[in-house]
C-alpha cells in the first residue's frame, strides 16, 4: 500500500497558515457534525453562500427507499443571480472567465460586467421567444465564453438547460434532443480542435432531421467561419438575435424553488439509452460552491483552471457554478493538451498565473509520455495546488506530476465523484493530512461512504477488504432523479441496498483510514475467484519506465473464468519486444502477487479514449474477448456507437493484432 511521501509532511505546515480548513482535528469535527446534524452544518453555509429570495421551510427531508431527496424545501433563490448580479456591486470589473483558445493567439478576458450583460441579452431573446420556466433547452456549443452565457441565460429564466458535449455525433445529439423534448437548440457554426474545424452545425442539421421531435428554434453563434447551411424560417444568428430591436438590457430573474430543475446532463446507461441525470438548483449551488472553494483552498484573487469540457458534469460545476458562484476568476480552455505542442497546459499556466490548476490523470499520462523536458519549458512557480478528476490516478503519474508540474511541493487534491453526485464526494484537503499517492482520501462532508462485500451484501470487517462502494446518507449536490424516469433513477441507484445510494464503484479503506477506489464494478475481473481491480494492475504496468500507459480488462478463459488482458503504450522510441513482456509480467507479479499475472498483453500505438479523455474500456473489452473479426467493424458499426471516441482510426490497429495473436 503506498504511503505518503516522507517529504510532503514538511510542507502540510506552510499550507496551514493559509488553508481554510487548516487540520486533522477541525476536518474531524467538521465531517462529525456534517453526519450527525446536516441542518446545523449545511444551513448556515447556505447564508453565506447564496442569496435567497426566500428562506427556507426545513434543511432536509428524504427518503431513499423511494430515491426521493430534497434540500431547502420552500427555499426560493435564482442561480445565474448567484452567479452574476450580486457579484456586481464590488467584482463587476474583476476578470470572470480567460478565454484561451485552440489557437495560442486567440484569447479575450471577459469580466463580471460583461458576462451579465451578454447573460441578460441572450435571456431577453429567449423570453421573446416564448421560453419560460420549465421549458429545455439543447445546447451544443465548443468550449468558448457563448456555453456558459447560454446556461446561465436559462437559468435565468428558469428553463432546464441540457448541454451536449461538442464531440458527441449527430445520432447522440439527437437521442438527447428525443429523450428533453427542447423547444431551443443553441449551437455554433463550428469549433477548433487542434487546429482542424470541428463542423457543429452540420451535426446539429443531421440531427433535426434523424429526431422527429421539432425544435421551434436554433441559435447559432458563429465562431469558425466554416460555411453552414441555413434554413432561415428557424435558424437565427447569436449576434442578430441579440441586437434585435426592442429587447431589453435586464431580464428579471426567475425566482426558483430550491428543487425546481437547473439542469440536466445526459450519462452513458448500460441499457444503451442515455440516462438524462436531472440536478436541481439549491442543492447543487451550494454544493458546487463550498467544494470549489474548500477543496482547492481558492482565494479571491487567484486564477484557477479545471482542463474539463463543459459538456460533462465536471465543467458544470468546476468551470461554470462552483467559481462563478464565489466570484473567482477562471480560464475557460477551448484547445487540447498537445497542440500546437504538449508544453500548451504549462503556457496558459505561465500566461495566466494559474495558482490551483485541476486535470485529468489520462492528460498528465500523455503529457509525461512525451518527455520532462516538456514540463519545465515554462514558469508555472505560481501553481500552489494541483487536482485530478475522471478515474484514480496511478502512483507513478502522481509522483510524475507532484515532482515535475508541483516542484515537490504543490498538494495533489485526487477527487473522486460522478455526474450523479454534483461535486466531490471523496477528496483530500490540502492542510488536512497526509496524501498517499493514488488515494482519494477522506469523504466530504455530508458524505457517509460504506464498502458492502459483494457476496454478503454486508460491511467489510477488515481493512483492505474491496467490495462495493455505498453512501448511507444525502448530501446537497446529489441528482433528484433521471429525467421522465425517476422509477429508472430508482433502479439503478437504490434498489441493490434498500436505503442507500448506489455508486456503481469498487472501493476499500486501509488501516490508516484513507479511501481507494478501485474503479467500476464492471472493472473488477473475476480470475479464480479473487476480484482484482483494473486500475490496479494499470498501474503496476505503468511502474516500468518504459511504459507510457496501460489499459487492463477481463477476457474470457477456459481455465479461470476470466483472464487478464493488457493494452500497453510504451514510450516514444521504445522497442516492443518479448523480453519487455517478461519484464512487464515479472513486475505486476512483483507488486500484486502471481494472481494478478496479465494472460495477454498486447501492444497498443494509441489507446481509444473520449474527448474528455477517458479509456473506452468498453470497446477493449469487445477486442479482448476475441468478439470483433472484422478490421471494418467501426464502419460497420460492430463495436456500436463511437462517437464519443476521440480517434476511431485507434480501432483497427487494435483489432488487427488481436487477430494476430488469435493466430
Amino acid at each position: 500500500m503506498e504511503k505518503p511521501p516522507k517529504w510532503y509532511d514538511a510542507h502540510l505546515d506552510e499550507y496551514r497558515k493559509v488553508a481554510y480548513i487548516n487540520s486533522r482535528a477541525q476536518y474531524d469535527e467538521m465531517y462529525r457534525q456534517s453526519l450527525e446534524n446536516p441542518d446545523a452544518f449545511w444551513g448556515p453555509l447556505a447564508k453565506e453562500y447564496l442569496s435567497w429570495y426566500r428562506d427556507w421551510d426545513r434543511v432536509l427531508d428524504y427518503d431513499f427507499v423511494e430515491g426521493r431527496i430534497e434540500w431547502f424545501g420552500g427555499g426560493k433563490l435564482n442561480a445565474s443571480y448567484n452567479c452574476l448580479d450580486r457579484h456586481l456591486e464590488d467584482k463587476a470589473d474583476k476578470v470572470a472567465y480567460y478565454f484561451e483558445g485552440d489557437d495560442p493567439g486567440m484569447s479575450r478576458s471577459v469580466t463580471y460586467r460583461e458576462l451579465y450583460e451578454e447573460v441578460n441579452k441572450v435571456a431577453a431573446w429567449l423570453v421573446a421567444q416564448g421560453i419560460k420556466k420549465g421549458d429545455r433547452v439543447v445546447i451544443y456549443l465548443p468550449m468558448i465564453i457563448q456555453l456558459p452565457v447560454a446556461m446561465l441565460a436559462c437559468a435565468r429564466i428558469g428553463a432546464i438547460h441540457s448541454v451536449v458535449f461538442g464531440g458527441f455525433s449527430a445520432e447522440s445529439l439527437a437521442s438527447r434532443i428525443e429523450d428533453s423534448h427542447p423547444r431551443i437548440l443553441i449551437t455554433s457554426d463550428g469549433g477548433f480542435r487542434a487546429g482542424k474545424v470541428v463542423s457543429l452545425k452540420k451535426n446539429a442539421d443531421e440531427a433535426l432531421k434523424l429526431s422527429e421531435w421539432e425544435v421551434e428554434k436554433v441559435l447559432v453563434y458563429r465562431h469558425a467561419g466554416n460555411g453552414v447551411e441555413w434554413d432561415a424560417g428557424r435558424e437565427v444568428w447569436w449576434h442578430e438575435a441579440i441586437a434585435q430591436d426592442g429587447l431589453p438590457d435586464y431580464v428579471e430573474p426567475e425566482p426558483m424553488d430550491a428543487e425546481d430543475p437547473l439542469f440536466i446532463l445526459y450519462t452513458s446507461g448500460s441499457t444503451g439509452k442515455p440516462k438524462g441525470v436531472l440536478h436541481t438548483t439549491a442543492g447543487y449551488l451550494l454544493y458546487g460552491a463550498v467544494s470549489t472553494r474548500w477543496v482547492f483552498d481558492i482565494k479571491d484573487d487567484e486564477v484557477f483552471w479545471c482542463t474539463a469540457d463543459i459538456g460533462w458534469v465536471t465543467g458544470h460545476t468546476y468551470i461554470v457554478y462552483g467559481p462563478l458562484t464565489c466570484g473567482l476568476t477562471t480560464v475557460l480552455f477551448e484547445g487540447v493538451p498537445s497542440y500546437p505542442a504538449y508544453d500548451r497546459f504549462w503556457a496558459v499556466v505561465e500566461k495566466y498565473k494559474v495558482a490551483k490548476f485541476y486535470t485529468a490523470p489520462t492528460a498528465i499520462r500523455a503529457i509525461a509520455r512525451e518527455g520532462d523536458e516538456l514540463a519545465h519549458k515554462h514558469d508555472t512557480s505560481c501553481l500552489k495546488l494541483l487536482g485530478t478528476v475522471g478515474e484514480p490516478i496511478n502512483p507513478e503519474a502522481w509522483r510524475w506530476y507532484y515532482h515535475h508540474i508541483g516542484r515537490d511541493w504543490c498538494p495533489i487534491m485526487d477527487t473522486w465523484w460522478q455526474t450523479e453526485t454534483g461535486g466531490h464526494m471523496i477528496t483530500p484537503l490540502p492542510a488536512v493530512a497526509p496524501i498517499k499517492p493514488g488515494s482519494c482520501s477522506f469523504p466530504f462532508f455530508g458524505v457517509e461512504p460504506v464498502v458492502l462485500d459483494a457476496d454478503t451484501g454486508r460491511p467489510v470487517e477488515f481493512a483492505n477488504q474491496e467490495g462495493a462502494l455505498f453512501i448511507k446518507k444525502p448530501w446537497p449536490g446529489m441528482a433528484r432523479t433521471v429525467y421522465g424516469d425517476h422509477e429508472r433513477f430508482k433502479e439503478t441507484y437504490f434498489s441493490k441496498m434498500p436505503g442507500m445510494y448506489f455508486t456503481g464503484d469498487g472501493a476499500k479503506q486501509d488501516e490508516d483510514g484513507y479511501w481507494w477506489i478501485i474503479g467500476r464494478i464492471d472493472d473488477v475481473i473475476n480470475v479464480s475467484g479473487h476480484r482484482l481491480g483494473t486500475a490496479e494492475i494499470e498501474s503496476a504496468l505503468v511502474l516500468h519506465e518504459d511504459v507510457a500507459e496501460a489499459a487492463v480488462v477481463g477476457f474470457p478463459h477456459a481455465l479461470k473464468g476470466q483472464g487478464i488482458y493488457a493494452f500497453v503504450s510504451v514510450k516514444p522510441n521504445i522497442a516492443t519486444t518479448e523480453a519487455l513482456k517478461k519484464d512487464l509480467v515479472a513486475l505486476v507479479r512483483k507488486e500484486i502477487g502471481p494472481i494478478a499475472t496479465p494472460d495477454l498483453i498486447q501492444w497498443a500505438d494509441a489507446l481509444p479514449k473520449t474527448r474528455s479523455g477517458k479509456i473506452m474500456r468498453r470497446l477493449l473489452s469487445k477486442i479482448a474477448a476475441g468478439a470483433v473479426t472484422d478490421p471494418e467493424a467501426v464502419e460497420k458499426g460492430v463495436l456500436g456507437d463511437v462517437s464519443t471516441i476521440t480517434d476511431p482510426e485507434v480501432l483497427r490497429p487494435l483489432i488487427l493484432g488481436r487477430l494476430s495473436l488469435n493466430s
